[in-house]
């Protein structure tokens, strides 16, 4: 008998590793990655290519209700698509990252993004990674996961992000934005990022990745065996 697949979401600040982690334990899982960040930033290209300020809520949210975005299994990890093009590599930029925070403000564009994260989700089997994944997308999720590190640690892992992409930056000034991008997260009127009542904390700042990923797939295995007895 096939073995139950369950819904993991993993939320957290900026820099927490939340990308890395999911990855992580979706490969050893066997599981879909899914990047909900990936897919506001998707927006935020879509926007720029139309021209279409991010901050304008009424057309951000029209571009986005005409915009299919999937996910789909690479041999590199996941591709990103948006209307059936590929823009995984696209997405990645600064600039785009700054206006996917943005987005992420408008109610509208954010109830259109869960219905499809909903979507992707439905058939469980997934690890879905963002800030409001275990709160609000999906809140009867069987394993909730909130990482967490230091600020500094965070600004760290984000200013060797950007130097192996080649983008040219400095530590204090991506501490600074860091910082920034966690009062917007946190002050937002809508989904703010918060820590939901039944998720497991995890602070990763002195742990390697492959620790927490080997953490939170003992904790899915646990939650598996636990739904087939019958205990949740």
């Amino acid at each position: 008998m096939q073995q139950r697949k369950i819904v993991i979401a993993i939320d957290g600040p900026s820099g927490a590793g939340k990308s890395t982690v999911a990855r992580g334990v979706a490969e050893r899982l066997g599981y879909l990655y899914v990047d909900s960040g990936a897919m506001y930033r998707a927006v935020a290209w879509a926007a720029g290519e139309q021209g279409i300020p991010c901050d304008d809520a009424e057309r951000v949210a029209g571009l986005t209700a005409g915009l299919r975005i999937d996910l789909e299994k690479a041999p590199n990890g996941v591709r990103v698509l948006a209307n059936g093009r590929d823009v995984t590599a696209a997405i990645r930029a600064p600039e785009v990252s700054h206006g996917a925070s943005v987005v992420a403000t408008h109610a509208a564009v954010r109830e259109q993004l869960v219905a499809q994260q909903r979507r992707i989700g439905a058939a469980g089997g997934i690890v879905m990674e963002g800030r409001d994944i275990g709160s609000v997308v999906f809140p009867g999720a069987e394993l909730k996961i909130f990482l967490d590190a230091s600020v500094e640690e965070r600004a760290r892992r984000r200013y060797l992000q950007q130097r192996e992409m080649g983008v040219e930056s400095a530590l204090e000034r991506t501490r600074k934005e860091v910082e920034e991008r966690d009062h917007r997260d946190a002050t937002r009127e809508v989904s703010p990022l918060v820590r939901a009542a039944d998720a497991v904390y995890l602070d990763t700042t002195a742990l390697t990745a492959d620790e927490v990923v080997q953490v939170i797939v003992r904790l899915a295995e646990k939650k598996v065996e636990e739904s087939k007895s019958g205990r949740v």
